[in-house]
């Protein structure tokens, strides 16, 4: 069998009612001519939305095939134990030219009950932010049921939301249950579990160019909402140059952000996981003993559980990516 390499996939795009055009304008993606491209789906394994290879000798194989040939050389042997032929993350960039719905996904064991598929757990990285960008995350108050169904009925459910404004950087993790919003003015990067679950609050009435308001799951969300108040809702961190920062560790994925402007060694022996580079500035060279492959601002490279060390070089004066793997 052929040696794997570091892998890209075509990017997946989706046209939203509130997408814009910075997937073209800040991350270079070429989307063809839809108009409001909300979303591209980086690496997905979501039934429907498969992601398929654009680089090296597997290019035009998908993502499930690559999983059902090469299994935990592939994601890692404790990844394929527990997953099996499924791709256990989906990584995106969202753009939101306008206020995206107020939503929640449910857990595991409610996704589980209901749908017969994986809760959704999901982490935001602003890459961009217009002046007053907000982001959505959690309650403003301490919250039960009864308060939130008052608001909700009285239709003003947005008074009780706790708002950030955006700025580049800034980290948000939403664990399952968290009610959550991006705002109009943001590009950001998700790493979320793999599940299309999501149940829509609130949609600020909108209407479709045929003049519907889209679904909305008001019942369905009550029992998957974490009532929980937290007084900080923004990840809170500090980097330093050439060394990797943790973002987020939970049970699902570990991120984190890396910025170099020198050659960095990383050894993946340990792991037992894929590894997955999000790039958010500058561009660079990954070297591996079976080749290299180049990584340009808004490209995603997946670097297979085989491969136990690469070397990191960056091509432009700073390279900012985020570092992606379960632990």
């Amino acid at each position: 069998m052929s040696e794997l390499y570091p892998i890209k996939f075509k990017p997946i795009f989706h046209e939203k009612i509130w997408g814009g055009n910075r997937m073209r304008s800040i991350l270079n993606k070429d989307y063809g001519d839809l108009p409001n491209c909300g979303e591209s789906w980086e690496l997905s394994g979501v039934e429907g939305n498969i992601s398929v290879v654009a680089n090296g000798f597997l290019t035009g194989n998908d993502l499930n095939e690559l999983i059902e040939i090469y299994m935990g050389d592939l994601v890692g042997d404790k990844v394929y134990e527990k997953f099996g032929n499924e791709f256990p993350l989906l990584i995106k960039f969202i753009d939101a030219q306008d206020d995206l719905s107020i939503q929640v996904h449910p857990n595991d064991k409610l996704s589980k009950e209901r749908h017969n598929a994986y809760g959704k757990t999901e982490m935001w990285y602003v890459a961009g932010a217009e002046k007053g960008a907000l982001i959505n995350s959690g309650f403003n108050q301490v919250m039960n049921r009864e308060k939130y169904l008052e608001y909700f009925s009285a239709g003003k459910l947005t008074d009780l939301l706790h708002y950030d404004e955006a700025e580049v950087g800034d980290v948000f993790f939403i664990p399952a249950g968290r009610v959550h919003a991006i705002g109009k003015g943001c590009l950001v990067a998700e790493i979320q579990q793999t599940s299309d679950v999501t149940y829509r609050i609130f949609d600020y009435n909108r209407k479709d160019d045929q003049g519907n308001e889209r679904e909305l799951h008001t019942d369905l969300a009550l029992d998957a909402i974490d009532f929980t108040y937290a007084s900080e809702y923004k990840t809170p961190y500090e980097t330093q140059a050439n060394v990797p920062t943790e973002l987020v560790s939970c049970p699902y994925f570990t991120t984190n952000i890396i910025e170099f402007n020198k050659e960095l060694d990383k050894e993946y022996n340990e792991l037992d996981s894929f590894v997955i580079y999000m790039t958010l500035e500058g561009s660079f060279e990954i070297k591996t003993e079976n080749g290299a492959e180049t990584a340009e601002m808004g490209e995603t490279v997946l670097v297979p559980a085989s491969i136990e060390s690469v070397q990191l070089k960056p091509r432009s004066e700073k390279v900012k990516i985020l570092e992606v793997y379960i632990k």
